[in-house]
């Protein structure tokens, strides 16, 4: 194993042909800004960040299909904090919040589906956002809440998985730096087949050791001019991933076409609750209208999460998109590439 000045030296020396590698996992994004990784590499190798954030990819569309479910239902939304600022077409829930929705901010699916029992008397919704990490967690809270016998919990989905994602995105760049949580649920599997269909990439754990491993694999597996996949992550992330919640959500889930911010409908990259556990998804509880969601054409959050634009050239970038008061999820976010700029900024060091 190479030491870590190794590595760093490997990298500053490369001279080959020009190399785009995008991360899609938003803790890579802030691990990569926080170690200053992106200032020891050479004008040849091109870190950009991709949709691997959940918050980030969650389309207007469900903050507003939330929104009317708290204001129009009388439902009880329950949601991660992040949630809670993400802008809709024409309000956050935080703003909902200030006109009489009842928004209520948990640590977990559980924490929601807990409330519910506790409170009968309220009709009792979880915003289901993630990837394959946290499917199994949200889709346990309904098998809870089915064996708990509640008529007041469902769920509403925005659930994706990364695979189709991946196919989508396979010409802005020449390699991925897959995402180590993720794949510990799906394995590596996934990865084989977009090798076959001519997708690069290694699956990369945080440390700097390991970002830096896994950006000399890349380095030196492009040069072969063939596609290629490594786990650069074999301590966590297995062959077969995680066979208990893998079985969670092939039992209770099934695939549905998906809308990502930036990307718009990439199908079969969804996931919603099967039919056995239809009175639990909350579109179908409340009969939820069709709602179509509005960009404020001011953001360029859809080309961020593209590789197509960094964020600094965003006219929005810190002037009026701020942690503070954002205008789009990828500053709301704590996984968010905009987030991660505007808290490291380009000078960090290693």
């Amino acid at each position: 194993m190479k030491e870590l000045n190794e590595l760093i030296e490997h990298i500053k020396n490369y001279s080959g042909k020009n190399i785009k590698i995008m991360e899609v996992c938003g803790t890579h994004t802030h691990e990569i800004f926080r170690q200053g990784i992106r200032n020891i590499l050479p004008s040849n190798i091109t870190l950009i960040s991709g949709p691997g954030c959940p918050v980030c990819v969650t389309p207007n569309s469900f903050i507003d299909e939330a929104i009317a479910l708290a204001l129009e239902n009388n439902c009880t939304i329950t949601t991660f904090g992040d949630l809670v600022r993400v802008p809709g077409s024409q309000m956050s829930l935080a703003e909902a919040r200030a006109k009489g929705a009842k928004i209520n901010v948990v640590y977990s699916p559980l924490d929601a589906e807990n409330y519910a029992k506790e409170h009968p008397d309220e009709q009792v919704v979880f915003l289901s956002v993630g990837f394959e990490t946290t499917v199994p967690a949200n889709a346990l809270s309904v098998l809870h809440a089915k064996k708990d016998g509640l008529d007041n919990y469902s769920i509403l989905t925005s659930n994706k998985t990364m695979d189709n994602a991946y196919a989508a995105l396979k010409d802005s760049a020449d390699a991925f730096l897959y995402p180590g949580h993720v794949s510990v649920i799906t394995g590596t599997a996934i990865y084989d087949r977009l090798k076959e269909e001519g997708i690069s990439g290694v699956v990369c754990g945080f440390t700097s050791h390991e970002i830096l491993s896994a950006i000399c694999a890349i380095i030196d597996n492009v040069e072969t001019g063939k596609p290629f996949f490594l786990n650069c992550y074999p301590s966590v992330v297995k062959p077969e991933g995680n066979p208990a919640a893998l079985k969670i959500i092939h039992d209770m889930m099934k695939n549905c076409d998906a809308t990502w911010r930036g990307l718009g409908v990439i199908k079969n990259s969804g996931l919603e609750l099967n039919d056995e556990y239809a009175n639990f998804d909350a579109r179908k509880k409340y009969n939820l209208r069709k709602i179509e969601g509005k960009q404020n054409p001011a953001c360029r959050c859809g080309e961020i999460l593209q590789g197509k634009c960094r964020p600094d050239e965003c006219p929005c970038f810190g002037k009026n998109c701020t942690p503070e008061h954002p205008i789009g999820a990828c500053m709301v976010s704590s996984e968010g590439s905009c987030s991660a700029f505007y808290k490291y900024g380009a000078n960090n060091s290693l």
